[in-house]
């Protein structure tokens, strides 16, 4: 009965086998020349700077509504097996993917009401 899902095993086993034996290999073989460059900050070519206790903290909305992006972009991913499939689904298909939007909906509502949207 497992028969057929042996080679997809295999698979799996040989390519985290890969991963381990790469990652092991290169600390090993690998060159080590550490200096000081070696080990400093990099920040997009930019010296690194010690910042003062009273700075400014930084301002994370763009990553948040990236965020927002991402998370909300991926669950209208689901809408679409679900049109795909709608005829074979029925009634049950239909009422699983209004829970699914209601759900969907609440969270975005609650991201509007805290403001996640807004730019300013």
């Amino acid at each position: 009965m497992l028969r057929p899902y042996i080679p997809i095993l295999f698979l799996g086993i040989l390519g985290a086998a890969l991963a381990v034996v790469s990652v092991l290999g290169g600390g090993f073989i690998g060159p080590k020349r550490y200096n000081r460059a070696k080990l400093d900050a990099y920040e997009c070519g930019i010296e690194p700077t010690e910042q003062a206790v009273s700075a400014a903290r930084f301002p994370v909305k763009f990553y948040l509504t990236a965020m927002l992006f991402i998370v909300f972009d991926i669950e209208i991913i689901f809408l679409y097996p679900w049109a795909v499939a709608f005829g074979r689904l029925g009634l049950f298909g239909l009422v699983e993917m209004v829970a699914f939007l209601a759900t969907v909906f609440v969270a975005y509502a609650y991201v509007w009401r805290r403001g996640g949207l807004d730019w300013n």
